[in-house]
C-alpha cells in the first residue's frame, strides 16, 4: 500500500489518499474541503478512487464527502454510527467555522470495532477509538505498520474533548489500550500535524506518555 497526504481546509486536516500498488484502486480518508486538490492528487498518482473513508464526522475531516461521492460515485464507509449527529449537524458546523456549504450525508456503511474495510487487494482494520468523538475509528494496516487515528493522537498532543459527548478519560483509554498495544514501531498520519509512532508517543507525549500512566 502506498499513501499521499493531502492537507486541506484551513484547519490544515491531513486527507490521505490511499491505494493498492498491485491494482492501482483508491481511497480518500477524510475528505474535508479542497477537493480540487484531492481529485488533482489522485489524477497525478493516476489511482482509482473507489470510496471514501472517515474517521469521525467533524466538518474538516468529512465536510467535503458528500459532494466527492456524489460527483465520483464513491461509496462512504465509517464512522461509527455514534457520530451521526455530527453528519447531521455539518451545515451548522459549517456556519460556525466559515466553511462553505456543506451537505448531510448518510454513510453507505457504519464501522464498528473488529469490521475491515478494503480496496484493491488492501484490507485495513477498524478499530474504535472513542474520546474526540463517541464514533471515532482508526484505520490500521498491518502489512505496512501504519494507522490512521484521526484526531484520537497527535505529534506531543492528543484529540480535543471538549466537543460534544467527548470526553477525555475515554481518549485516554482508546489512546492506551486500542493503540499503544499495536507496537512501539507503529507509524501513524495523524488528522493535523507530521506523522509520529507510537514508541515515541509513549516516551514523550505530556499526555499519554507511559511515565504519567
Amino acid at each position: 500500500m502506498k499513501y499521499r497526504i493531502i492537507p486541506v481546509t484551513p484547519f490544515q486536516q491531513n486527507c490521505t489518499l490511499l491505494w493498492c500498488e498491485q491494482t492501482m484502486k483508491a481511497a480518500v480518508v477524510d475528505p474535508g474541503g479542497d477537493l480540487a486538490r484531492i481529485k488533482a492528487a489522485v489524477a497525478e498518482e493516476s489511482v482509482e478512487l473507489e470510496k471514501i473513508l472517515l474517521t469521525h464526522a467533524h466538518i474538516d475531516h468529512a465536510g467535503g464527502t458528500a459532494a466527492l461521492a456524489r460527483e465520483l460515485e464513491l461509496t462512504i464507509e465509517g464512522p461509527g454510527r455514534d457520530d451521526e449527529f455530527w453528519i447531521e449537524g455539518l451545515p451548522k458546523q459549517s456556519e460556525m467555522f466559515g466553511f462553505p456549504d456543506v451537505e448531510v450525508f448518510t454513510p453507505d456503511r457504519w464501522l464498528e470495532d473488529g469490521d475491515r474495510v478494503s480496496f484493491g487487494e488492501v484490507t485495513l482494520e477498524v478499530i474504535h477509538c472513542p474520546g474526540h468523538t463517541p464514533g471515532h475509528v482508526v484505520f490500521y494496516h498491518r502489512p505496512s505498520a501504519l494507522a490512521l487515528v484521526g484526531d484520537v493522537l497527535f505529534q506531543g498532543s492528543i484529540g480535543r474533548t471538549d466537543f460534544p459527548r467527548g470526553d477525555h478519560a475515554t481518549l485516554i483509554r482508546s489512546i492506551r489500550e486500542k493503540l499503544f498495544p499495536l507496537g512501539d514501531e507503529i507509524d501513524f498520519i495523524p488528522g493535523h500535524g507530521p506523522m509520529s509512532t507510537f514508541g515515541m508517543e509513549r516516551q514523550t507525549n505530556p499526555f499519554v506518555a507511559d511515565r504519567f500512566g
